[in-house]
């Protein structure tokens, strides 16, 4: 897992995105929910082993970024492939959604 910044995040999640698919949760530390599916992102990230990256930024502390991908709610995953957004999801999801929504996309 990795923690984005505004100064990291080109190389982090654009760059590394051309080659592997790259996960980024947006989140904040007073957010419930955010609490409750970063572990489980964690989860499934150690058993893709090597699929996809997951990568966590603190909206809070990053509101260019968070701006540049119009987040409006928290939790919110973005998946991006070649340097773009390919998929998403918004709020809380149970693990097996989440495995399916990892299936489609990785």
């Amino acid at each position: 897992m990795i923690e984005l910044s505004e100064s990291n995040f080109e190389k982090e999640v654009i760059e590394k995105s051309k080659i592997i698919p790259v996960l980024v949760d947006f989140w904040a530390p007073w957010c419930g929910p955010c609490q409750m599916l970063g572990p489980v992102l964690e989860k499934l990230e150690g058993s893709y082993t090597g699929r996809f990256i997951l990568a966590k930024i603190n909206v809070d502390d990053n509101g260019n970024i968070a701006g540049k991908y119009s987040i409006m709610s928290i939790p919110n995953v973005k998946l991006f492939k070649d340097g773009k957004v390919v998929d998403e999801f918004v709020g809380t999801k149970p693990e097996p959604s989440i495995k399916a929504f990892l299936d489609k996309n990785v």
